[in-house]
């Protein structure tokens, strides 16, 4: 498999898959720029080496052309970080895309306009009625389907080569993130320097375990992780459940908790996963307290009490000092740690200091020769929030990528690249 270091760009054109889909305020300003950073890398290698660059992302979730999302918005901060001029085409596969890129000298860029203004992209029909028959609905998936054809290989004439840096977006089969890689061979097609890290990162906690492996698991719903943790049941030592789905857990078996987040209808699921643990022997790790308020709010009363004693009106915001110490003894004597889902409302700061106790276990064990991946959205905004992204082992940028990789899927943007 070709690799960027191997790979010498000079004199080459090369379509450079990014995710470049970042936040943006009501003035179109960017509030969060980690996603650009960490592209940075891949892009000034191939300009350093006397390539030209065609970057191609999406912003959003645009049903078609609209200014809301248009990449034009992130063009100046993308030349004040690369430190070159940045050309915009104003249409990703239109002819004034095309002419600009066939006329690209060494170490020139090209932003192309938003990816998904384009249905081909996702090769997902658009404008059906919402009383489409099913005949309908089959004959525009197919029509979209033969049409992304086209949209693919017009991507990939632009090009001599294909850089996919966007592990953010890994997961999908869209045109730019796997699709385009069949038009190039394997020689010319190959990962960025992100998404090299982040395979490297999850095949090291996936796949190179040194153990203890110790998995904490937040969220609000069982159902939306019951995959991953059933991959999990399977390879790790310790398995840490947090946040919301506590309480799925401490009502199935048999706890009060009061007006606290849970999936009545899935009662039964969690039981069943703790007789997979018990039977695989995972020590399934539950809180013993928590801190509970009289209302979701940052300035509610609260207390600390046994997890499963929490009195009608009150609800269940986060974990108690009891549990955080239980955690942290687990996650300081593991060697291999994953952390994805805080175990509280930490955007509320009265509610943060169990998922700052989680971090700063993290941090101490990675001290200490531990590898450490932390992933998912709200993972990364905690370990960012607290200040701590720089002494673990490894912040991942894809949310629904790595879940899907930790659930032990064969991810297409990876696999395109790979076989």
């Amino acid at each position: 498999m070709q690799t960027i270091d191997n790979y010498n760009f000079a004199g080459k054109k090369a379509f450079v898959r990014v995710d470049f889909n970042v936040p943006l305020d009501e003035n179109f300003n960017i509030t969060d720029d980690t996603r650009m950073r960490a592209a940075l890398p891949t892009l000034k290698k191939i300009i350093g080496d006397g390539g030209s660059v065609i970057i191609g992302s999406h912003l959003g979730r645009p049903k078609g052309p609209t200014d809301k999302f248009s990449l034009k918005h992130i063009l100046p901060h993308l030349q004040e970080l690369l430190g070159v001029d940045v050309q915009f085409a104003n249409d990703c596969v239109g002819e004034e895309a095309a002419v600009k890129a066939a006329a690209l000298q060494s170490g020139e860029v090209l932003l192309l306009e938003n990816l998904r203004f384009y249905a081909e992209e996702e090769g997902k029909p658009r404008g059906l009625a919402e009383d489409a028959t099913d005949e309908e609905k089959a004959a525009a998936k197919k029509a979209v389907k033969e049409s992304q054809k086209e949209f693919t290989k017009k991507l990939a004439s632009y090009a001599d080569c294909y850089v996919n840096d966007a592990f953010g977006t890994a997961h999908r089969a869209h045109a730019s993130t796997a699709l385009i890689a069949a038009y190039f061979d394997v020689n010319n097609k190959m990962f960025g320097y992100l998404m090299e890290k982040e395979v490297k990162a999850v095949d090291k906690v996936m796949n190179d375990i040194q153990r203890p492996f110790t998995a904490i698991m937040g969220g609000s719903k069982v159902s939306s992780k019951i995959e991953i943790i059933e991959n999990l049941l399977g390879k790790v030592d310790n398995l840490i459940i947090a946040g919301g789905m506590t309480y799925t857990f401490t009502k199935a078996l048999g706890g009060n908790i009061g007006l606290s987040i849970c999936e009545a209808d899935k009662l039964d699921l969690a039981l069943d996963l703790l007789k997979k643990a018990k039977e695989n022997g995972v020590n399934l790790v539950l809180a013993d307290d928590a801190k509970i308020a009289d209302s979701f709010s940052n300035d509610a009363n609260t207390q600390f009490v046994p997890v499963g004693e929490i009195p009608d009106g009150w609800e269940g915001l986060d974990i108690g000092p009891k549990t955080e110490e239980k955690f942290a003894k687990v996650i300081r004597e593991s060697k291999t740690i994953l952390w994805n889902g805080p175990t509280g409302v930490f955007e509320f700061d009265n509610f943060a200091h169990g998922s700052l106790s989680v971090a700063e276990a993290i941090v101490e064990a990675t001290k200490n020769g531990a590898f450490s991946l932390v992933g998912g959205g709200d993972s990364v905004a905690c370990i960012n929030k607290f200040g701590m992204a720089d002494q673990v082992s490894y912040v991942s940028t894809g949310g629904g990528a790595l879940l899907e990789a930790i659930e032990g899927k064969k991810l297409p943007g990876i696999a395109a690249i790979e076989e």
